[in-house]
């Protein structure tokens, strides 16, 4: 597996933030911060998510991903723009583009008793009978990132000069998103629209996103010289980043980097790929108006008030969800 370029993705020990002494958890905080402002990615270690839960879910989406077509559509609701359970091959596409990217997913949600899924306007997740073990290992490393999230949040308000726990109350409940991915094989790549890759160039909707390690390379980012750099997570390390809301609250202080998933070399177009991201939101709530200590003379403000609601409804518009 390709290792990170530690030249452009610092790797940062989460242990340092949450367990170190105030020396320890001041560098970190400024190495983070640093990094989001410049490229928009770290690597993480120490974090919440042990090997045996990655083991457990990847076992579990692989089976399910291998289910016939129409098994899996069973688990597709039309109504919800594709915010639980399965969406196909080829439904979502990237900003800006037309031609749907090479995969398929399975989203996962908040699992909350229903009064208060009513009450947050989500709806309730959906659990394929097929696969039994698949709600068990979802649920674990949903709460093992959304934990990990917590932490890395903290960090980055203290590096705004915010309050530690200013996101806290904001994140509680909120609509993050567990995303099991299937980069599926091609047999036969003139099949498919010459313009079609694995995960055409975007930036995340999000806070921060949250990625363990791929089971195969294809994550590039793109470096302020427009240079695309290879990144993988490896083993013990979580990849995370800053996302489009994030980017917007801060007034464009912390990047949300452009990336992609290349498609493999032809003769391996045949062959899977399988990666788990884990998209921290905020409440639907939320403000992403730009935080006052982002604006400056210097840096005026760059976009109007909306909050992460109204942010998210417009993305999944723009990427073919929504309706």
């Amino acid at each position: 597996m390709q290792e990170i370029l530690y030249d452009i993705i610092p790797s940062l020990d989460l242990d340092d933030f949450y367990k170190g002494n105030a020396s320890r958890k001041q560098k970190f905080v400024k190495t983070l911060g640093e990094a989001y402002n410049n490229i928009g990615f770290v690597a993480i270690k120490n974090h919440f998510l042990t090997s045996e839960l990655q083991h457990r879910l990847y076992d579990a989406i692989k089976k399910f991903f291998s289910l016939p077509d129409d098994i899996k559509k069973k688990y597709e609701l039309g109504d919800i723009a594709g915010q639980r359970g399965y969406t196909s091959k080829g439904k979502e596409h990237a900003k800006g583009r037309n031609t749907g990217d090479l995969k398929e997913f399975y989203h996962v949600g908040q699992e909350l008793p229903p009064d208060e899924l009513k009450k947050e306007g989500y709806p309730p997740n959906v659990w394929p009978t097929e696969v039994p073990e698949f709600k068990s290992a979802a649920l674990d490393v949903y709460k093992a990132l959304e934990a990990t999230g917590t932490q890395m949040l903290r960090a980055i308000a203290l590096y705004l000069d915010l309050p530690e726990t200013y996101f806290d109350d904001k994140i509680k409940n909120g609509n993050s998103i567990l995303r099991p991915i299937h980069y599926f094989p091609i047999e036969n790549p003139m099949a498919v629209p010459a313009d079609a890759v694995r995960a055409a160039e975007h930036g995340d909707i999000n806070l921060i996103t949250l990625l363990m390690g791929a089971s195969a390379d294809g994550l590039q980012v793109l470096r302020r010289d427009s240079k695309w750099i290879p990144i993988t997570a490896l083993p013990d390390q979580l990849v995370v980043n800053v996302g489009d809301m994030l980017e917007r609250l801060t007034n464009k202080k912390l990047k949300s980097t452009i990336h992609r998933v290349v498609n493999p070399p032809r003769e391996l177009m045949n062959t899977p790929r399988y990666s788990i991201p884990f998209f921290m939101h905020p409440r639907s709530e939320m403000s992403l108006a730009a935080l006052p200590g982002c604006v400056t003379p210097e840096y005026p403000k760059l976009w109007e008030d909306i909050n992460a609601g109204e942010f998210l409804d417009q993305r999944l518009r723009e990427i073919g969800l929504k309706k």
